[in-house]
């Protein structure tokens, strides 16, 4: 009996239940077990003002060093680009859908609504790019689960919302999806739509069970976005982008994004390269390629103006309150 870890939230739940049945498929039964992050107990705060590093793993990471769980499932878009050394992706399943949705009950796209409409996401990377697409649209922070996020649409208080397509997809609530963003519009988080099975490094026995389920053109395409993000500061929350997608058997597609928060400007790479090679030094390699290609266009000083400017409402935050 294999122990799954998994957050509480509806989504996760799903992913996990997913990750189970595949087991199921290949023989192994399991369990799982329902961990509170530090991310789910903050609902409130812009990721901007509390952190993000490990904020959805931390303690999921905790119990599976302490031997509670074998393994854990995440949406590998929130897993930290660098692991620490008694853990491993043991393995990453196919991907889903990796662009962003447009969700409103009213408008069918972005370029319908009007003027001063009220856009809400979580994410500086779609909030940067919403604002380059529609500089008169108000963008407004948006947090919780997607069934939190869809309620509030609902309720009047967003004229829409924009959210990963693959997680209204696997949960069904698809009734006010209007469209699919295209990567060159907005391009997606890296590892968008792809889940990653987690384990301790040492546990050979579990990482032999999980073999079955990886799919390399999957795996090989996220190491390369988690490679780009870890050169650029390893971030899920920064106003970065990068999608790598397969052309044919022997080619592959990479578009990458570094964005003003505000919009105005956006630093773009895309091209296409050729590897048969499907390993994780090539992977890391192209990625490398790629954010030395965006650095050289000034990347590294949109990414540190940003980081300066948390830093100051940081330290205005810590001024008000102790005044």
């Amino acid at each position: 009996m294999i122990r799954i870890g998994s957050r509480g939230s509806q989504l996760a739940r799903w992913q996990a239940q997913h990750i189970a049945e595949r087991l199921q498929q290949v023989g192994c039964p399991s369990s799982i077990e329902i961990i509170t992050t530090t991310g789910d107990r903050i609902q409130n705060a812009p990721f901007t003002q509390v952190g993000t590093k490990g904020m959805f793993t931390k303690e999921i990471e905790e119990a599976l060093s302490a031997g509670r769980i074998d393994l854990a499932v995440h949406s590998m878009k929130d897993l930290p680009t660098e692991l620490l050394p008694e853990f491993c992706i043991a393995a990453v399943p196919q991907r889903a859908d990796a662009r962003d949705a447009f969700v409103s009950v009213q408008h069918d796209s972005l370029r319908d609504v009007p003027a001063k409409s009220t856009i809400g996401t979580s994410s500086l990377r779609r909030q940067a790019q919403v604002r380059a697409l529609r500089p008169d649209v108000r963008v407004h922070e948006l947090r919780g689960n997607v069934d939190t996020r869809l309620r509030k649409l609902v309720s009047g208080q967003y004229d829409a919302i924009i959210l990963a397509a693959a997680g209204l997809e696997r949960l069904g609530y698809t009734q006010h999806l209007r469209g699919h963003f295209e990567v060159e519009e907005m391009c997606p988080a890296a590892a968008q739509g792809a889940l990653a099975i987690e384990c301790r490094s040492d546990d050979q026995q579990t990482q032999k069970i999980l073999s079955a389920l990886h799919h390399a053109p999957t795996g090989f395409a996220v190491a390369v976005e988690r490679a780009v993000l870890a050169q650029l500061g390893g971030g899920c929350h920064l106003p970065v982008g990068v999608y790598c997608e397969p052309q044919d058997a022997a080619h592959w597609k990479i578009t990458a994004i570094v964005a003003r928060p505000n919009g105005t400007a956006i630093l773009r790479e895309q091209r296409t390269e050729s590897t048969t090679e499907l390993s994780d030094a090539a992977a890391q390699s192209l990625g490398d390629s790629i954010a030395q290609s965006l650095l050289a266009q000034g990347a590294g000083g949109v990414l540190a103006a940003m980081a300066l400017a948390a830093g100051n409402e940081e330290t205005d935050n810590g001024d008000k309150a102790g005044a």
